[in-house]
């Protein structure tokens, strides 16, 4: 049975014929999936920079124990080691409020009661057109006096607090002016 399981997934070959590569993708998407189902929902999602980097190092790992580059289960127990290590790290960036900025950067100010901040634009390499952009997709106009806050978040988004202007009073007058009707819409 062992020299069976040897041959299929050729250990210690020199080359792998292309069955052995498919058994190989199906072990190595299995042990992935259980891999990535220990690590956080967010590594694969919109993460920040740390999480992005851990998804590259894991997929460029495990794509060794595909192609035979290195033995199967040290290229597994690779991505086991890396997927402890981002926990390890996202558990010490949530406890030390120090640490979290360290691995996961900080969200940078753009806009501040509608005036935009051209030292922190450029610092973030943020053009005035990707902020319009993240503008229409929060669903606003481009006018910036419409914002009261915008972020660059961590995760590498702009998120946008509008400005509260407070209730537009509407009049309504009702048979002549004689009776007036004032409506507020938030």
């Amino acid at each position: 049975m062992i020299e069976f399981l040897r041959s299929v997934l050729g250990i210690d070959a020199d080359t792998l014929n292309p069955g052995q590569m498919a058994v190989r993708a199906v072990l190595t998407f299995v042990v992935a999936v259980i891999i990535v189902r220990l690590g956080h929902k967010r590594l694969f999602g919109k993460g920040t920079a740390f999480d992005l980097v851990v998804a590259i190092m894991i997929g460029s790992v495990l794509s060794r124990a595909i192609t035979n580059t290195l033995g199967l289960l040290a290229v597994w127990l690779a991505g086991f080691v890396l997927i402890l290590l981002h926990r390890l790290m996202a558990t010490l960036a949530y406890h030390l409020h120090w640490f979290g900025p360290l691995v996961k950067g900080h969200p940078v100010l753009l806009v501040q009661d509608g005036r935009a901040d051209p030292a922190a634009l450029r610092d973030a390499h943020i053009s005035r057109m990707d902020l319009d952009q993240a503008l229409h997709e929060k669903g606003s106009d481009t006018d910036l006096s419409r914002v009261r806050l915008a972020y660059l978040e961590r995760d590498g988004t702009i998120s946008v607090i509008p400005r509260h202007e407070g209730p537009r009073i509407l009049e309504v007058r009702v048979d002549q002016g004689v009776q007036v009707v004032r409506i507020a819409v938030e």
